[in-house]
């Protein structure tokens, strides 16, 4: 593996590896499912083979503790295996014919289209999952999945885990077959600018703050060559709880509601921040009573745990905000707290009231009818999640469509914390919560490092393999505008 030799990665450096990155391109591009799909599955047995050595080393850089670690291992390397089986599975490479037809007017030619890969990625590594957002995570797996080299550039919080699951990785990539430059690792604010504007990477993935996300995109549509940038920013996951909920399950609802907000000390993107609970049902009472008893804990970064206090106070600044509960204050670490607030105040000062807050809080709206809950609704901004408690009977309609306008994945029952990772998950919504109409968690992560090509009038030996008659046969394709499973 190319990769840099001091705390920051020199700009001679740096191209060394997007050199070695192009290098590999054609390999990676060329490669058939089944060698692609080795070479993940390898990675994934060299991970979990080496769990035992990187979870302690993430646990002193990001104090997650060793459960939650070792599950991320988990979760990581399942993420590669599920894109070895899309590989092999052939489905996500849209192949589509349309036969020539001198009959219809005016004479059609024959064309043949498919998704091929971008070239070489880049890669921006999250604070909070260390494993799952890093990188071997979600984006590394569904970019070398499409086929195509990664470069990775660490994050700051946890240097010497990325340093070292890149060596395990890379080592596993090429041990498995895949050439030289397949996976690398760039460090420092510096050369991860000079990365997303290198002309050799071709597309870039981050998963971060609004603020660091969107500079960078800045930077990738700036390029004399734009990229795409598929960034997940930030998100402050909406929940609407209706009375008869509240009536049916309030105390069901409260214990989930604190269960999710202050899962991971409260630093997952799917986290609820903003929870809408009917005026005078009683929701905050219940909600009162199970946080004091709450522990907090550390969080990933000094930056991180200072930033929590200030967006403490920048929520409580505004004179409708009102401190509910406090959790059980921890040494140095950050306390859990719910906070309310009535719709009227949100549907007013959204900028304010509507700020994502990194760790255990969330924040409580009343609202009293169903125009002032939808006011409110309408300005929250574009989110990961949405959910929605209500019971049979409730009339929700009006609700639904503002909450799915909002969100990329909508939830009728339990809390948003916890993203499967599955063929049809989507992880991702309307900005801020993203830079894409993509998923970045899911099979289907894996569309946004491709590109489509059309072939028109080709000979046969002519075409990429898997467009040839013999061997699109065996593949998921439409023909005609006919769907054709394989033939077996």
């Amino acid at each position: 593996m190319t990769t840099a030799t001091g705390s920051a990665t020199t700009p001679d450096e740096l191209e060394a590896i997007v050199a070695a990155a192009a290098a590999a391109a054609p390999i990676w591009a060329r490669s058939s499912a089944a060698d692609r799909a080795s070479w993940l599955r390898f990675a994934a047995g060299a991970l979990d083979a080496a769990a035992d050595e990187l979870v302690p080393i993430a646990d002193r850089e990001t104090r997650l503790g060793e459960i939650r670690l070792r599950g991320e291992v988990g979760r990581t390397s399942g993420q590669l295996r599920l894109f070895a089986s899309v590989v092999e599975e052939g489905s996500y490479r849209e192949l589509t014919v349309d036969d020539a037809d001198a009959a219809a007017s005016p004479a059609r030619p024959e064309l043949r289209r498919m998704l091929v890969p971008l070239g070489p990625v880049a890669v921006f590594s999250a604070s909070n999952f260390p494993f799952a957002f890093s990188v071997a995570g979600g984006d590394t797996a569904s970019a070398l999945a499409a086929g195509n080299p990664v470069v990775v550039k660490a994050h700051s919080g946890h240097v010497e885990l990325s340093r070292r699951t890149a060596e395990i990785v890379a080592h596993a990539l090429e041990t498995a077959g895949a050439p030289p430059g397949s996976l690398a690792l760039v460090e420092g604010r510096d050369a991860g600018n000079a990365l997303v504007q290198h002309p050799v990477i071709q597309a870039a993935g981050f998963t971060g703050s609004l603020s660091g996300g969107r500079a960078l995109f800045d930077l990738a549509t700036g390029r004399p060559d734009p990229i795409p940038f598929y960034g997940e920013l930030g998100s402050v996951n909406p929940v609407v709880i209706t009375p008869a909920a509240v009536a049916a399950r309030g105390e069901e609802l409260a214990q989930g509601l604190v269960g999710s907000f202050t899962l991971g000390v409260g630093q997952f993107c799917t986290k609820p921040g903003v929870v809408f609970v009917p005026s005078g049902a009683g929701f905050e009472a219940l909600v009162a009573a199970l946080v004091p008893s709450t522990t907090g804990g550390s969080l990933l970064t000094d930056r991180i745990t200072d930033a929590f206090p200030e967006g403490i106070d920048a929520l409580t600044a505004d004179a409708s905000v009102e401190v509910v509960a406090r959790g059980t204050v921890t040494d140095g670490g950050a306390t859990p707290i719910v906070l309310a607030t009535d719709a009227a105040a949100v549907a007013a000062r959204p900028e304010t009231l509507l700020q994502e807050c990194f760790g255990p809080v969330t924040l409580l709206v009343r609202y009293s009818s169903e125009d002032e809950l939808h006011a409110a609704l309408r300005a929250i901004p574009g989110s990961l999640t949405a959910t929605l408690h209500s019971e049979p009977g409730d009339d929700v309609a009006a609700t639904l469509d503002l909450l799915q306008a909002r969100a990329g994945r909508v939830l009728f029952a339990g809390w948003p914390t916890g993203v499967a990772v599955t063929w049809s998950q989507q992880h991702g919504g309307p900005w801020p919560a993203t830079t894409s109409l993509h998923t970045s968690v899911g099979a289907t992560a894996i569309r946004r490092f491709l590109r489509p090509v059309a072939y028109q009038s080709a000979p046969q030996q002519l075409l990429p393999e898997v467009l040839r008659d013999d061997v699109l046969a065996t593949l998921p394709h439409r023909r005609n505008g006919v769907l054709r499973l394989p033939v077996t």
